[in-house]
C-alpha cells in the first residue's frame, strides 16, 4: 500500500543517529544515505519497499513536525515495543505515551509514543495478542 513515508528534520546527523539506532533494533536497515542531499532511508531486509526516509527539506526551509501526522512502525512483540521505545528515550525523544495496550484502537492494539529528536511523531506498536504459553 504504502511506497515510502517521508520526515523532515532540521539536524540531519543527529536524526540519523537516532533512527539508525531506533530501526536496527527492530529490524530495519539504512538501504540509503546521501550526505550532500541529506537524506536517508530505511527499509526491511529482502524488501524493496515501503522505504522510510529522514530529510532536510528539500526547499531549503526549516523543517516543522505537524500537528497531527505520525509514522508507526510495527514491533514482532509487546516486548520490543517496551525496549525500542526505552531506547529512543536514552536516544532523546520524548515520551507521548508509554507502552502499553490501547484497546479503543482493537483489543490487542500495543503502543508507545515518542517525539523524535525533531519533533516528529512516531509509536511502535503491535499488533499481536500477547503470547501466554502452552495452556
Amino acid at each position: 500500500m504504502l511506497s515510502h513515508v517521508t520526515v523532515a528534520v532540521s539536524d540531519f546527523d543527529r536524526a540519523l543517529a537516532f533512527y539508525e539506532a531506533v530501526l536496527t533494533s527492530i529490524g530495519l536497515y539504512r538501504s540509503f544515505h546521501s550526505e550532500d542531499r541529506q537524506a536517508a532511508s530505511f527499509r526491511k531486509p529482502h524488501h524493496r519497499r515501503p522505504l522510510f526516509f529522514v530529510v532536510k527539506p528539500f526547499n531549503g526551509e526549516a523543517a516543522e513536525p505537524g500537528n497531527g501526522p505520525m509514522v508507526a512502525f510495527e514491533c514482532a512483540t509487546r516486548q520490543e515495543v517496551d525496549e525500542v521505545h526505552a531506547l529512543a528515550l536514552t536516544l532523546g525523544a520524548v515520551d507521548e505515551g508509554a507502552p502499553g495496550l490501547r484497546p479503543q484502537y482493537h483489543d490487542d492494539y500495543y503502543g508507545g509514543y515518542l517525539r523524535d529528536t525533531e519533533g516528529n511523531k512516531i509509536c511502535f506498536v503491535c499488533h499481536d495478542p500477547a503470547w501466554v504459553g502452552p495452556a
